[in-house]
């Protein structure tokens, strides 16, 4: 929580991982900690909700019993508890880069700064030693991919990867039932938790029917427990739909995500810039109401996955 920060080093011959004292305590001590992406603090949100929410969601798993541990490299390094200084720093920075699996060893060889996606936030979480992940929604196989070939990087290391991600589905914007079939046909499973539809990142209907579901976190964490178990290779996805409060019908929803992705093509954006730039087009589109969401998603998803946590520990006891 201090604005400064000892850290443990873990390293080998090519890689330093330096884990706050917070996070190293609570490795030590079996306590819940629950994983973070950065792209949020970067390129998710706009400032300067970008790094209220950071600091929020933090507290949120804090005062849940939980140790948050936001991931980010900082100058070549793997970082896994950030300290406030370094979320400012990445809420504020315009030179940032957004890692994934394919640039995340460059960024680490040529010292620079850059904000963790799904993927490469599972890559760093995992080789901590951190099994739970909260955000707010994974990305997916893009629209015409079938044209792009666009599909999300974080689908294919769910399919490596074991560990667990608590999120609001995919984003809407995407092409849903393609990323459902992406994930089936790759073996990671989509787990309702209260709920038999995939959520749609800001609504929490889709008319998408989940074929496993659960209705607490105990048993979340009892299927994860049993896959760890079966040593299946992979991770895993409790999908939460948004609270009820904030969640927006798919009707109003649709025609803006349609003008959005219209602007992005006529302006000629691709590829990684598409996503930031098609939530902030919503942003404006819906007068506030999808950024609304996405915090209270982003929120409420930190939560659940500090009580998936702790009941997965008590699990492994």
């Amino acid at each position: 929580m201090a604005t400064d920060r000892k850290t443990s080093d873990k390293s080998n011959e090519m890689t330093a991982i330096l884990i706050s004292d917070e996070v190293t305590n609570g490795l030590t001590s079996s306590h819940p900690i629950v994983a973070l992406e950065s792209t949020l603090i970067s390129h998710g949100l706009p400032a300067p909700d970008n790094l209220e929410v950071a600091k929020d969601t933090e507290k949120i798993i804090r005062e849940n019993g939980g140790i948050p541990a936001t991931i980010a490299v900082i100058e070549g390094k793997i970082r896994i508890g950030l300290t406030n200084n370094e979320l400012e720093l990445l809420a504020t920075s315009d030179s940032v880069e957004k890692l994934s699996r394919n640039n995340l060893a460059t960024a680490i060889a040529k010292n620079m700064t850059g904000a963790t996606t799904v993927a490469a936030t599972m890559i760093c979480a995992r080789r901590a030693g951190i099994s739970i992940f909260a955000t707010g929604g994974i990305g997916g196989v893009h629209r015409n991919w079938q044209e792009s070939f666009d599909i999300s990087a974080d689908l294919s290391e769910l399919m490596r990867t074991p560990l667990t991600i608590v999120c609001s589905g995919a984003k809407s914007i995407l092409d849903l039932p393609a990323t459902m079939e992406y994930l089936e046909t790759i073996g990671v499973p989509i787990i309702g938790l209260g709920t038999n539809e995939l959520p749609a990142f800001f609504s929490s209907k889709s008319g998408i029917e989940l074929k496993q579901t659960v209705n607490d976190s105990k048993e979340a964490a009892a299927i994860i427990h049993e896959r760890r178990n079966l040593e299946l290779e992979g991770g895993e996805i409790i999908a939460v739909p948004p609270p009820e409060d904030t969640t927006l019908p798919p009707s109003a929803v649709r025609p803006w995500i349609e003008a959005a992705l219209n602007n992005a093509q006529n302006k000629n954006i691709k590829g990684s810039k598409i996503t930031p730039f098609v939530l902030d087009q919503l942003h404006a589109l819906s007068n506030g109401q999808t950024l609304k969401t996405n915090i209270s998603l982003i929120k409420n998803n930190a939560k659940i996955a500090t009580q998936i946590a702790k009941d997965l520990l008590n699990k492994n006891m």
